[in-house]
């Protein structure tokens, strides 16, 4: 299994960082990584090309890519098919380029970022947090309008039917990430995010199986991995520790990767346990006391800790 970063930046100090820390590649998030999406809309082959071939350099390679997120589309507006034309687009200049994963841009509107607090862990490092009370009171306080699921899963499936043909041609991978957080009224609950793999099948179709997510929905992830795995739909993983679930609790807390309810160790022996060979995506850091604004000391921790991780599984 490879260990990534998110793409904090991809300056030449960055890349060095990443090398230095044993990291093995990036998911790319921040669309003025990739050139061509914000003059564009979709990726320009020629610069995509050559930032792929600046990070083999490093030994570095780039796994994922999340393009910009088709809002009139996701809205109902003007302008939608466009949109959808642009990541055809961008699905077909990666296929050109060998970037194996494209994210599907579904996960926008929840209600649930509305519930967001800040908490203080082990020695005082803060982690981001969810409360279900807190959720209700900001909504109550400042209503805002989101499409309704009837509106809203019927859009995520014509999206997906223009975009898997385009995969298969292209040889792209599609993974959906689940609604974060995962509250029942979410969009891309359990149901509907399962629900994109039956609902225009394809074996270039799966999951971003994110460890963090899924458990804060008070599911049990070691029986999802072994049922969505045993399918070889989960193509990509997000790999992160909580503490509490929403049934249980009405809320969760971020914390560090050996800081957590969750065992991460058995958690890798379950991928390992299914055919996982794919890479793990480090998500979500903490912020610890004189850390610089790319959370270096945290990524480097994390890394070093997944590595010993593998290295203890494949021992």
């Amino acid at each position: 299994m490879k260990v990534l970063l998110r793409d904090r930046d991809l300056s030449d100090a960055y890349i060095q960082f990443a090398q230095q820390i044993g990291a093995d590649g990036f998911d790319i998030h921040n669309e003025a990584s990739i050139p061509g999406f914000k003059e564009q809309g979709y990726p320009d082959l020629e610069g995509l090309l050559k930032l792929k071939e600046k990070l083999l350099g490093a030994g570095l390679g780039i796994f994922r890519v999340a393009p910009p997120v088709p809002r009139q589309f996701l809205f109902g507006q003007p302008g939608g098919e466009q949109e959808l034309d642009r990541l055809c687009k961008t699905v077909e200049v990666l296929g050109r380029a060998g970037i194996p994963f494209l994210s599907a841009p579904l996960d926008y509107y929840n209600p649930g970022s509305r519930g967001g607090i800040q908490v203080a862990h082990r020695g005082g490092y803060k982690m981001y947090g969810f409360d279900r009370e807190v959720m209700e009171k900001r909504l109550k306080e400042a209503p805002y309008e989101i499409p309704s699921v009837e509106e809203y899963w019927p859009r995520c499936v014509h999206l997906y039917e223009r975009l898997v043909p385009a995969a298969e041609r292209a040889g792209v991978r599609l993974v959906v990430h689940p609604s974060d957080p995962p509250i029942p009224e979410a969009h891309l609950s359990l149901r509907r995010w399962a629900g994109l793999l039956d609902a225009v099948p394809s074996e270039q179709s799966g999951l971003l199986y994110c460890v963090g997510t899924r458990y804060e929905s008070g599911m049990n992830i070691f029986e999802e991995i072994r049922y969505f795995g045993g399918r070889k739909k989960i193509f990509h993983v997000h790999f992160r520790n909580v503490r509490g679930t929403i049934p249980t609790a009405g809320g969760y807390e971020e914390v560090a990767l050996d800081d957590g309810d969750m065992n991460m160790f058995r958690v890798l022996q379950t991928l390992k346990e299914v055919g996982y060979e794919g890479a793990l995506q480090l998500d979500h850091m903490p912020d610890y006391a004189g850390d610089s604004s790319n959370q270096e000391r945290a990524w480097a921790y994390a890394v070093g800790y997944v590595k010993a991780l593998i290295a203890a599984l494949n021992a």
